[in-house]
C-alpha cells in the first residue's frame, strides 16, 4: 500500500490500513507509565505487609521476652523463701537464736539484688525523653502516636531533673521493683488479720488498759517527739548545705509516724520459742499490733493537714483540729467495719449448714475476711485497722461456729500466709537496697534518726509505766520496762507505709533511712534479745498458761486437780476493769445470738422478747447438759469469790478457812451463797445448776493454818497442794 493511498482513503480508513505494531505506538507512554505505578504499588504494599508483620513478630518477641522475666522474678522470690525456710530448719535444729528468720530472710535478699544490679547486663537501651511544654500536669495514662500507631503508657512516679540520664536501663530490676500497693493489698491483710485471729486472749485482756495506754498515747508521744527532733536535724541540714530540695515540718511527723510503727517479731518469736514471761510477751504484743494501727491513721490524719491560705505548712488550729476529727473518725470507721464484717460472718456460719462442707465454710470465712481490708480501703477507711478488729472479731464469735475441720484449716492457712507474706517482705527490703531507683542517703538524717527514734521509745515507755503502775497491782518492773525499750524494732509495717508514696525528695529521703533502721533494729537488736533476757533476769521456760507468782513472796500458788487445773489465777489483780464491764453483756447476749455457745435468750432477756429469743437461741445451747467453758471468764472473778471445798473444810481465796460438814454427792454440797457470788453466778449465766469439776489456782499465805488441807506428795515441796477429792467451784 502506498502513501497517497492512505490519503485518499481518508483518517479513519488509513488508521485500519495501519499495521497494529504502528498503533500502538502512541499509547507507549501510557501503558509504560500504568506499569510502572502498578509495579510500584504492588512493590510498596508488599514492603508494607512486611514491615507489618516484622513488627507484630517484635511485638511477640517482646510479649514472650516480658512473660520471661516476670516467671524470673518470681522464681527468684519463691528461691528465696524457700532458702529462707531450710536455713530456719537448720538454725532451730541447732538451735541457733542469735539471728531471726526475718534477718535471714533479709540477709538472702541483699544477696540476691547485688547479682542482679552488678552481675545482669543492660537489656534495655530504648528509652527517650520526649517534652510535653504545653502540659502543666502529669497524667497518669498517656497515648503515644507512633507512626500512626498510639501506644499506651502508664505513670511511674517522677524523676529529679539530676537523675534523668540514671534512669534505670536493666529490664530485670525493673521486674523485681514491685508496685507498692501489692504490699498493702496482698501481703499485709494476712499479716494483720493472723495477729488478730491468733490473739491469745486471757494475756490480752488482762493487760488491756496499759496495751491500750501504749498503743495509743505512747505511739502519739513518739510520733511527735521524733517528728520534733527530725525537723531540728532537717533545719540542721539546710544550714550546713546537706539538704538539696524542700523538707517541711508535716514531712518530718509524717516521719515520725511511719517510724513509730514497731514490729518486734524477732523478739516475740525468742519470747515464744523461750516461753518467756506470758505479761511481757502480751505487753510486747498487744503494743505492736495496735499501735500499727494507730500509725497508719495517724499517718493519714498528718497527709490530710491542710491549713487555710497560702502557706499550706504553717500551723493552723482549725486544720490541726480538723486532723484530730479525721484521726478518730477513720479508726472508729475501720473499728467498726471490721467488727460488723466479723459478726455478719458469725450470723452466717451460725444459721446457715455450712459447716457440713468444710471446703465451702474456710472459703467463705477467707473471702469474707481478706474483703474486709478491701471493703475499709474502698470506702476510704483504713484496711489494718479494720482487717484487725475483723480478725479478732472472728475468734472471738466465729470460731465457735466452725466445724473443727474448718478450724483447724482456718488457723493453719493463716499462720502459713502470715509466714510467707513475712518473709516475703523482709526478703524484698534486702533486694530493695540495691533494686530501688530513688535512694537519698544522708548520713546526718540517718543518724539523727537512729537517736530520735530510742529517745522517743524511751520518752513513752518510762513515763507510761510509771503512771500505769500507780494503778497495778502486777506492776511493770524495771526489767520489763528496759526489755519493752530494747524491743522497739521496726519492721514489716514502717516500710510499707515508706515505700507507699516515694515520689518527693522528703519521701524518697524518709524511705532510705527507714530501710536502714529496720537492717539495724531486726539484725543487731533482735539478735541480742537472748543475751538482753539473761542480763535482765526475765523468766524463761514459762508455762504460756501459768500465771505469773505474786509480788510478795510469802505467798505461793496451790493448784486443783481437775481437769481445768491450767485456768488462770482468777484474782482480781488480773483483771481488767474495762474487760470486766464488757464481759457481762457479752456471755449473757453477744455470745448467745452470734454463736452456740453461752446461756439461753430466753433467760436473759425479757418475758416480752420471748418469741425473738427462741428464733436466736441456738438449739445447741439446749442440747448442751452442762454449761460450755468459757475461757474469758478468767478475768472477771474477784478474790472473794472463789472457795475451795475439800472434805470438810472450805478455804477462801483470801486464805481464810473454816470447817462445815460435806457430802459425798456433788449436789448434796451446796450452800448459801454469799451475795458476790450469786452475782458471779448471774454473770456467768450458771445460776444453781451443777459445775463440772474444775481445777482452780488460789493464792495462800505460806504459813500453813491448823484447818487448812494437808499437803501430799511432791507438790508441797514445790509450792504446789493437789486436792484428793475434786474441788467444787462455786
Amino acid at each position: 500500500m502506498e502513501p497517497g493511498d492512505a490519503a485518499r482513503l481518508g483518517p479513519g480508513r488509513a488508521a485500519r490500513a495501519l499495521p497494529p505494531r504502528l498503533l500502538l505506538l502512541p499509547l507507549l507512554p501510557l501503558l509504560l507509565g500504568r506499569g510502572l505505578r502498578a509495579a510500584a504499588s504492588a512493590s510498596s504494599g508488599a514492603a508494607a505487609e512486611d514491615s507489618s508483620a516484622m513488627e507484630e513478630l517484635a511485638t511477640e518477641k517482646e510479649a514472650e521476652e516480658s512473660h520471661r522475666q516476670d516467671s524470673v522474678s518470681l522464681l527468684t522470690f519463691i528461691l528465696l523463701l524457700t532458702l529462707t525456710i531450710l536455713t530456719i530448719w537448720l538454725f532451730k535444729h541447732r538451735r541457733v537464736r542469735f539471728l531471726h528468720e526475718t534477718g535471714l530472710a533479709m540477709i538472702y535478699g541483699l544477696i540476691v539484688g547485688v547479682i542482679l544490679r552488678y552481675g545482669t547486663p543492660a537489656s534495655s537501651g530504648h528509652d527517650k525523653s520526649l517534652s510535653c511544654t504545653q502540659e502543666d500536669r502529669a497524667f497518669s495514662t498517656l497515648l503515644v502516636n507512633v507512626s500512626g500507631k498510639f501506644f499506651e503508657y502508664t505513670l511511674k512516679g517522677e524523676i529529679s531533673p539530676g537523675k534523668i540520664n540514671s534512669v534505670e536501663q536493666n529490664d530485670m530490676l525493673r521486674k523485681v521493683t514491685f508496685d507498692p500497693e501489692v504490699f498493702f493489698n496482698i501481703l499485709l491483710p494476712p499479716i494483720i488479720f493472723h495477729a488478730g485471729y491468733s490473739l491469745k486472749k486471757r494475756h490480752f485482756f488482762r493487760n488491756l488498759g496499759s496495751i491500750l495506754a501504749y498503743a495509743f498515747l505512747g505511739t502519739a508521744v513518739s510520733c511527735f517527739i521524733i517528728g520534733n527532733l527530725m525537723y531540728g536535724v532537717a533545719r540542721l541540714m539546710r544550714t550546713v548545705g546537706q539538704l538539696s530540695d524542700k523538707f517541711y515540718y508535716t514531712d518530718c511527723l509524717f516521719f515520725g509516724a511511719i517510724i513509730s510503727a514497731t514490729d518486734p517479731v524477732t523478739v516475740l518469736a525468742i519470747f515464744n520459742e523461750l516461753h518467756a514471761d506470758v505479761d511481757l510477751y502480751a505487753l510486747l504484743f498487744g503494743e505492736s499490733v495496735l499501735n500499727d494501727a494507730v500509725a497508719i491513721v495517724l499517718s493519714s490524719s498528718i497527709v490530710a493537714y491542710q491549713p487555710a491560705g497560702l502557706n499550706t505548712h504553717a500551723f493552723d488550729a482549725a486544720a490541726f483540729f480538723k486532723s484530730v476529727g479525721i484521726f478518730l473518725g477513720i479508726f472508729s470507721g475501720s473499728f467498726t467495719m471490721g467488727a460488723v464484717t466479723g459478726v455478719v460472718t458469725a450470723l452466717v456460719t451460725k444459721f446457715t449448714k455450712l459447716h457440713c462442707f468444710p471446703l465451702l465454710e474456710t472459703a467463705l470465712f477467707f473471702l469474707m475476711s481478706w474483703s474486709t481490708f478491701l471493703l475499709a480501703e474502698a470506702c476510704g477507711f483504713t484496711g489494718v485497722v479494720a482487717v484487725l478488729f475483723c480478725g479478732i472479731t472472728q475468734a472471738h464469735y466465729t470460731y465457735n461456729n466452725l466445724s473443727v475441720e474448718s478450724r483447724s484449716r482456718t488457723k493453719q492457712l493463716f499462720e502459713v500466709l502470715h509466714f510467707l507474706a513475712e518473709n516475703f517482705i523482709f526478703s524484698y527490703m534486702g533486694l530493695a537496697l540495691f533494686t530501688f531507683q530513688k535512694h537519698v542517703f544522708s548520713p546526718v538524717f540517718i543518724i539523727g534518726a537512729f537517736v530520735a527514734i530510742f529517745l522517743g521509745r524511751a520518752a513513752h515507755i518510762y513515763p507510761l509505766s510509771f503512771f500505769l503502775n500507780l494503778g497495778r497491782r502486777h506492776k511493770i518492773g524495771w526489767n520489763f520496762q528496759h526489755m519493752m525499750m530494747f524491743s522497739g524494732l521496726r519492721g514489716a509495717m514502717a516500710f510499707a507505709l515508706a515505700i507507699r508514696d516515694t515520689a518527693s525528695y522528703a519521701r524518697q529521703m524518709m524511705f532510705t533511712t527507714t530501710l536502714l533502721i529496720v537492717f539495724f533494729t531486726v539484725w543487731i537488736i533482735g539478735g541480742g534479745t537472748t543475751p538482753m533476757l539473761s542480763w535482765l533476769n526475765i523468766r524463761v521456760g514459762v508455762d504460756p498458761d501459768q500465771d505469773p507468782p505474786p509480788n510478795n513472796d510469802s505467798f505461793q500458788v496451790l493448784q486443783g486437780d481437775g481437769p481445768g487445773s491450767a485456768r488462770g489465777n482468777r484474782t482480781k489483780q488480773e483483771s481488767a476493769w474495762l474487760f470486766r464491764l464488757w464481759y457481762s453483756f457479752d456471755h449473757n447476749y453477744l455470745k448467745p445470738i452470734l454463736t452456740h455457745s453461752g446461756p439461753p435468750l430466753t433467760t436473759t432477756l425479757p418475758a416480752w422478747c420471748g418469741l425473738l429469743a427462741r428464733c436466736l437461741t441456738s438449739p445447741q445451747v439446749y442440747d448442751n447438759q452442762e454449761p460450755l467453758r468459757e475461757e474469758d471468764s478468767d478475768f472477771i472473778l474477784t478474790e472473794g469469790d472463789l472457795t475451795l471445798t475439800y472434805g470438810d473444810s472450805t478455804v477462801t481465796a483470801n486464805g481464810s478457812s473454816g470447817s462445815h460438814t460435806a457430802s459425798t454427792s456433788l449436789e448434796g454440797s451446796r450452800r448459801t451463797k454469799s451475795s458476790s457470788e450469786e452475782v458471779l453466778d448471774r454473770a456467768l449465766g450458771i445460776g444453781d445448776q451443777p459445775v463440772s469439776s474444775r481445777g482452780t489456782r488460789l493464792v495462800f499465805p505460806l504459813e500453813e493454818s491448823a484447818d487448812s488441807p494437808p499437803a501430799c506428795g511432791d507438790g508441797a515441796a514445790a509450792g504446789v497442794v493437789r486436792t484428793a477429792a475434786s474441788p467444787r467451784v462455786v
